[in-house]
């Protein structure tokens, strides 16, 4: 049975990109020379499937869609299968990208090498668009994440995004360079723009086109944004937490301190986190808080997995909110 047969509506996430994530962790990365791994992990990847696992582990029932290509998709169908996730994917002819995580552990950070997707046949994509359709009669929120395989037009998800809304199911964008910038172009009708979007502060720098060196100056781009006519607009910081603006306050949200095993998809979990809250109807202090605490909590694991509910709780009280502007 799937999650919606239940009668609760779901969230849709949609993963145009998706990838396997090769995650290899070393004592101290040095170019150009050999490293001995200490351990080599594999796991299903793309911004929306990481959203979607995250969401899973929370308790809201979700439909994750996209494109997979067809000749190594069983890692993915077993992560939607452990997880109760309904899988609406379309295939497409060859393999899903491979990206190589190299964790560093002395300086604590990440190094990515991310190949290339396989092309998508012009019918696929026809496909797709006949399974978002039927998506949107289920879900009450859409998430759209991740970059777009080489080929296909930077405005697609303007049109997915517009599709979405005229069945009154709105939607969290998450995405950067020349896709989210065809999608805020200023043809675009406001009607089809999304209700929230989520740059991290490089990609809102290049949305915007300058730099922006304070947390001032973050906060009027974000305004700017705002009153373009998008209603929510999240900046992920990463360490330094996110800052939540809406119609009505402004939110600096900071996350705990805690142990790092890999950084990779925190800010698919941040999303996760405001999709959940959006779900649950949360005022939008709370949403910030728990995104943050979703986030926090994906630091300590890698892949797209969440603790218990009880431990999400607790990270939670621990986030450090602060009222802006």
């Amino acid at each position: 049975m799937s999650q919606t047969a239940c009668g609760r509506r779901a969230i849709v996430t949609v993963t145009l990109n998706p990838a396997i994530d090769q995650t290899v962790y070393v004592k101290r990365l040095v170019p150009g020379s050999v490293h001995r791994g200490a351990c080599l992990q594999i796991s299903a990847g793309g911004k929306g499937i990481n959203v979607a696992g995250c969401l899973s582990d929370y308790g809201v029932p979700v439909i994750a869609t996209g494109l997979l290509g067809a000749d190594n998709a069983g890692i993915f169908q077993e992560l939607f299968a452990s997880k109760g996730i309904e899988d609406r994917f379309v295939y497409v002819p060859g393999r899903t990208r491979i990206n190589i995580k190299i964790v560093d552990r002395t300086a604590d950070d990440t190094t990515d090498v991310n190949t290339p997707a396989p092309a998508v046949p012009a019918f696929r994509l026809t496909a797709l668009k006949r399974c978002l359709t039927q998506c949107a009669a289920q879900s009450s929120w859409a998430v759209l994440a991740g970059s777009l395989p080489t080929g296909l037009d930077p405005a697609i998800y303007r049109d997915w995004i517009a599709l979405f809304k005229s069945c009154g199911v709105p939607v969290i964008l998450d995405t950067s360079d020349a896709a989210l910038a065809a999608t805020l172009a200023p043809t675009t009708a406001q009607t089809d723009w999304p209700d929230v979007i989520k740059p991290n502060l490089a990609e809102l720098e290049r949305l915007m086109g300058r730099a922006l060196r304070s947390q001032n100056e973050v906060l009027e781009a974000a305004r700017e944004l705002r009153d373009r006519g998008i209603a929510r607009v999240v900046v992920s910081l990463g360490a330094a937490g996110a800052i939540f603006l809406d119609a009505e306050s402004t939110w600096l949200a900071v996350p705990p301190k805690v142990p790092v095993a890999s950084t990779v998809g925190a800010g698919d979990a941040l999303v996760a986190g405001l999709a959940a809250s959006l779900y649950e109807g949360r005022p939008w202090d709370e949403c910030a808080r728990r995104a943050v605490a979703f986030a926090a909590a994906k630091l300590q694991r890698v892949g797209p997995h969440l603790p218990s509910r009880p431990r999400l709780d607790s990270l939670a009280v621990q986030v450090k909110l602060t009222q802006l502007g």
